[in-house]
């Protein structure tokens, strides 16, 4: 055979061995995509499936990235967000006080405190999904940023203060206009306006009369441990019926036990200085706010903030 003949034998036979490959390839390929198409829809969905909630360990560092954003608030955003938040938590206590009025304690016992607190529950929930500034979850949340080093407290004694005012702003305003002046509650008038009245009157009077001071703190304090792990909780839900869920128990808890939380106080103890409902004095509603907050502080940052900083936090560089 010529030389010449010889090649046109092999780049004819090259060419039919590329093209059996490259048709391999193909059927290969081919079969490939055949099998991913039949892979059945659960599996598919297994493989896509997001989680439901953090871990300890992750929610620890997901409450410091908010209590940054937090602390990171302007001034004029931390006193709307706290005006907000103080008049979710006054239609909470509103609607606990309408719900669990005319409810015979004979009959009823401690489940009184329970539906109070079940129905009271209502206004962390808007705060936490509605999105507002809490003073009792931030006293969680800027803490644990503080000591992973990631906020200063210049900006926690700022966004304190600020969110402070609108708490009280809110709270005051939903006693003043929306429970007095409505006549909701009321001395006079509708069954359930006078039950509220009495029940109002019932709920201030142990809050700013019958405890000691130190009962004020205890009780205070172990409320916001309760309120804080519903803002933990809370945190850690990837949705909102997670959210809502997580927020129910521990609220629930804190009422039901008689635990004073100083926001709420800020509705309750106004709204009977303007219904007149007895025994609380601007003297005594000012102390009482005052062993409020200070034990709310304790409950927040030594048995969250701290705790979980400690568990899973410390070890942590700054970033």
């Amino acid at each position: 055979m010529s030389d010449t003949a010889k090649s046109d034998h092999t780049a004819k036979s090259e060419i039919a061995g590329t093209s059996d490959h490259t048709a391999g390839t193909s059927d290969h390929t081919a079969s490939i995509a055949k099998a991913d198409t039949a892979k059945p829809v659960s599996a598919v969905k297994s493989d896509q499936r997001v989680k439901a909630y953090n871990t300890p360990k992750e929610n620890a560092a997901a409450a410091v990235a908010a209590g940054v954003a937090k602390a990171s608030l302007k001034p004029g955003n931390a006193l709307v967000g706290g005006f907000l938040a103080g008049a979710y938590i006054a239609f909470g206590g509103l609607l606990a006080v309408v719900a669990s009025a005319g409810m015979d304690p004979q009959v009823w016992g401690g489940l009184i405190t329970v539906v109070t607190g079940l129905v009271f529950s209502m206004g962390l929930i808007l705060v936490i999904v509605g999105g507002a500034e809490l003073l009792t979850g931030n006293m969680a949340l800027i803490p644990i940023a503080l000591m992973a080093r990631r906020v200063g407290i210049a900006r926690l004694l700022q966004n304190w203060l600020w969110v402070t005012l609108g708490n009280l702003a809110g709270a005051v305003f939903v006693a003043y206009v929306l429970a007095d002046r409505t006549g909701v509650l009321a001395k006079t008038g509708s069954i359930s306006a006078t039950q509220g009245y009495a029940r109002l009157g019932a709920i201030t009077m142990s809050k700013a009369v019958s405890e000691t001071h130190l009962e004020q703190f205890l009780r205070a304090m172990g409320c916001n441990w309760l309120v804080c792990l519903a803002v933990w909780l809370a945190l850690a839900a990837h949705d909102i019926a997670g959210k809502i869920l997580a927020i129910i128990f521990p609220i629930t808890a804190f009422v039901a036990l008689g635990f004073d939380h100083v926001v709420a106080n800020m509705f309750f103890l106004p709204a009977a200085m303007f219904l007149e409902t007895g025994g609380v004095t601007f003297s005594n509603m000012t102390l009482n706010l005052f062993f409020a907050y200070l034990g709310n502080a304790v409950g927040a940052e030594v048995f969250v903030a701290g705790a979980y900083w400690y568990l899973y936090l410390r070890d942590q560089p700054a970033d």
